[in-house]
C-alpha cells in the first residue's frame, strides 16, 4: 500500500511509549489502520482525535504488514469534544465506523456521509441539525452490511427523528455491534441519555 488520502480519524489507541495506531476512515480504501509515530507527542496529540478529518501519506512494503502513516490536520473537531452532547454524537459516530467496517473495504457512500454528519454535528445550532442525520449515517450502514435499514424522513420533527433513533437501538446492538465491547453500544447509551434530556 502507497497511498496519499483524505481520512477521517475514527479511533486511536496508544502504542508503546509515543506511538499510536489510528484507524483511518478513507473514501476509497474503507477502513486502514496505521501507525503513527509521534501519534502521543505534542505535536501530534492534537491532530490524533477521533473525529477529526486529515490528509494522510499511508506507506507498507507488503499488504501483510501493517502500514505507516504521515497525517496532518486538515479539519479540527477538536473544540466540539468540550460540549458534551457534540462530543457524545462525534464518539459514537466515529466508534460505531471504527467498530463494524472489515478493513480495506471501500464504502465510499460512507465516507462521505460520516463525513457530512461530523460537519453538521459541528455546525448546527442543536441537535435539531443533525440527529436525521445520524438516524440516516445508522440506517445507511444496516444496509451496506446487508441487515435492512429503512432511510428515515429527513424532514421529520425532533420527536419522530428521536423515536426511528431509538428503534435503531436493537438491530445496531444485535447485528452491527454483535460480539463487539459493550463499551461501544455505552456511547450510544450515552448519546441517548443526552438527547432525551433536550428533548424533555
Amino acid at each position: 500500500m502507497n497511498i496519499s488520502v483524505p481520512a477521517i480519524l475514527v479511533a486511536a489507541r496508544a502504542h508503546g511509549e509515543t506511538a499510536v495506531i489510528a484507524r483511518l476512515m478513507t473514501e476509497e480504501h474503507g477502513l486502514v489502520a496505521a501507525y503513527v509515530a509521534g501519534g502521543r507527542g505534542r505535536q501530534l496529540r492534537p491532530v490524533v482525535i477521533p473525529g477529526n478529518s486529515v490528509e494522510a501519506e499511508i506507506r507498507s512494503k507488503s499488504d501483510n504488514q501493517l502500514p505507516f502513516a504521515r497525517i496532518e490536520l486538515s479539519t479540527s473537531r477538536a473544540a466540539w469534544m468540550t460540549e458534551p452532547l457534540p462530543a457524545a454524537a462525534i464518539g459514537w459516530a466515529c466508534a460505531l465506523t471504527a467498530s463494524t467496517l472489515a478493513e480495506r473495504n471501500p464504502y465510499p457512500s460512507l465516507y462521505s456521509a460520516l463525513e457530512a454528519l461530523l460537519e453538521a454535528i459541528c455546525h448546527a445550532p442543536s441537535a435539531r441539525g443533525w440527529l436525521a442525520a445520524m438516524v440516516a449515517f445508522e440506517a445507511m450502514l444496516l444496509r451496506e452490511l446487508g441487515y435492512g435499514g429503512e432511510k428515515p424522513d429527513m424532514a421529520a420533527d425532533l420527536d419522530t427523528q428521536f423515536e426511528a433513533f431509538r428503534q435503531l437501538h436493537r438491530p445496531i446492538r444485535d447485528y452491527l455491534l454483535a460480539g463487539n465491547p459493550r463499551d461501544v453500544m455505552a456511547a450510544r447509551n450515552a448519546l441517548g441519555e443526552r438527547l432525551k434530556r433536550m428533548i424533555e
